[in-house]
């Protein structure tokens, strides 16, 4: 799109939030009433076929791959041989069945209690180019297995790009269905905010068998796309009673992380770059007071955040700092008292977390009619063909539409053009503009002064839990009565999340719940980037003075 019609969005935007400063403060959230019936959440039996052991002597089984540098032109490939090491080459070319090139990795195993675990290969596969679509194999003759990966685009403010959000996803039926529904999304890298097999749960040699378990279970996804990890308590697997004192003791040797990449000193915390992102993984469970190597290691990465890059600044944690829920309500409050100024300084777009086994968002963004409107044909008559009009105004209908008073015939018929219905014919119902629900910071309260509840602050980012994969545990039903302002919906669901960068200034976040195994569309949101935001006019007037200079021809 040109960057004049972005600019006329802006002032459509400022517009519209001077109109809607005028309407009476109040608490506009939702709690959703929706209870699922179907399935009781107990983990899938080891014979069922999502967990089988592939065919074929030391097959590789339990295939993950992740990002392996800080800019997305490598991956690391993780898998594991059951019988013996045997090799940790991986082979691959941007051909089907023709591998040009190769690369070596390691191999280990580790024990837990008298679990000995199978042998653990990392191949680190780099100097990949972007947006490119490369095969691979691994393992040995007959038992040999190919799979594929596509890079992502290069770092671009512009750069497209859809991640999923999981959290919290156990291997129950629950969980299938979440994992399912997720591969229909569209999604292209996995955003993982803790807790993942739930192998803990288990006990002695059975907590290996779970982790070998779940390995099997996600590989249809994971093997084809990266999958970014951060840990959940789930992780830490502190068990003394049978001799097991290490901290994530299995997620290490399984998982890797390219924390070196970002001059990190621990897996547990680290960064990466992707397409127009720029992603910092937290460690909720590893000390991250001042001084610690935590906190000194974030406060660096936060100056390497260049927004004319990288213009979404996301930080995924497992602990919610901000939770309307009963369920480990106030949990996050030490890393909010350390890192949320920071948060707000940065102005940090997004903070995802899980933990919490249900869903809920701050902030209702308030949807512009206008986002639809700037996409109209140049002749006003035709509606945009690239644009999801379907998927636009259910989301306009779900947080509600207002327009400038010059602009409401306009408006009025661009909604007539689309019949009031949605692609699976039902009525989209108009709704008045939410009350106030706004970006919220508790930045200012400490133990003997200051304000005692979270006040508004539009650079504090949008914080949204997504602790609703499916875990054996069950849902988090109990929600704190009132909701909190700053609360703008909020479900105890399963389901999964995609959010979708559509460019420096756009994006789409959305919910899916699990509705008794079907995939429903539950909750939409469109951001609008502030730090480009409140650049556009100023960036706008740079490129008019270039390009009347002939520096640019666009």
């Amino acid at each position: 799109m040109a960057f004049g019609l972005w600019f006329t969005l802006f002032e459509l935007l400022l517009k519209l939030f001077l109109i809607l400063a005028f309407v009476k403060k109040g608490s506009a959230g939702i709690t959703s009433t929706f209870t699922r019936t179907k399935w009781q959440s107990f983990d899938i039996p080891l014979d069922h076929k999502v967990l089988a052991i592939p065919n074929g002597y030391n097959a590789p089984q339990q295939v993950h791959i992740t990002q392996g540098d800080y800019d997305g032109k490598a991956v690391m490939i993780s898998w594991v041989t059951a019988d013996k090491p045997g090799s940790s080459r991986v082979q691959y070319g941007t051909s089907e069945k023709k591998y040009d090139f190769k690369a070596d990795g390691t191999v280990a195993n580790y024990t837990f209690y008298n679990y000995k675990s199978g042998y653990i290969h990392h191949c680190l596969v780099d100097g990949l180019e972007y947006e490119t679509k490369y095969y691979y194999k691994i393992g040995e003759g007959h038992s040999s297995r190919e799979f594929w990966f596509q890079t992502p685009p290069k770092i671009d403010p512009d750069s497209p790009f859809t991640f999923g959000i999981i959290g919290d996803l156990g291997q129950t039926y629950n969980s299938l269905s979440t994992l399912e529904h997720y591969m229909q999304s569209g999604g292209q890298t996995v955003l993982f905010l803790g807790d993942l097999s739930y192998a803990d749960r288990y006990q002695y040699n059975d907590v290996g068998i779970r982790w070998d378990s779940w390995g099997r279970f996600i590989e249809r996804s994971s093997a084809y796309q990266p999958w970014i990890w951060s840990a959940g308590n789930h992780e830490i697997e502190y068990m003394p009673d049978v001799g097991e004192v290490l901290p994530f003791k299995s997620f290490l040797h399984r998982f890797s992380t390219p924390h070196l990449a970002s001059r990190s000193n621990n897996p547990l915390w680290y960064a990466i770059r992707r397409a127009s992102a720029h992603i910092i993984v937290l460690s909720s469970y590893s000390p991250h007071v001042k001084y610690t190597p935590q906190w000194l290691w974030l406060r660096d990465e936060l100056k390497r955040v260049d927004r004319k890059k990288t213009p979404w600044l996301i930080i995924l944690m497992h602990v919610p700092i901000y939770n309307s829920n009963q369920a480990h309500f106030m949990e996050g409050e030490s890393m909010r008292a350390v890192f949320e100024h920071w948060f707000v300084r940065h102005r940090v777009d997004f903070i995802f977390a899980g933990h919490v086994h249900a869903y809920e968002r701050s902030v209702c963004t308030f949807f512009l009619f206008h986002v639809a409107f700037s996409h109209w044909g140049k002749d006003k008559k035709e509606l945009d063909p690239g644009i999801d009009w379907n998927q636009l105004l259910t989301i306009a209908a779900s947080c509600g539409v207002a327009f400038p008073d010059h602009k409401q015939g306009q408006a009025q018929s661009l909604w007539g053009k689309v019949k009031h219905k949605r692609q699976d014919g039902q009525n989209i119902e108009r709704k008045p503009a939410p009350e106030s629900v706004y970006r919220i910071s508790n930045i200012r309260y400490n133990v003997s002064s200051g304000y005692r509840y979270p006040v508004p602050n539009k650079s504090a980012p949008v914080y949204v839990t997504f602790g609703d994969g499916g875990n054996q545990e069950g849902l988090a039903g109990r929600f704190r009565d009132p909701q909190p302002e700053y609360s703008a919906f909020r479900e105890a669901s399963y389901g999964h999340s995609t959010l979708e960068l559509k460019n420096r200034t756009h994006a789409f976040l959305n919910w899916h719940r699990n509705e008794d195994g079907q995939k429903v569309h539950a909750d939409s949101v469109i951001f609008l980037n502030r730090h480009w935001a409140s650049n556009l006019r100023r960036r706008r007037l740079k490129k008019d003075r270039l390009k009347a200079r002939g520096k640019i021809d666009f």
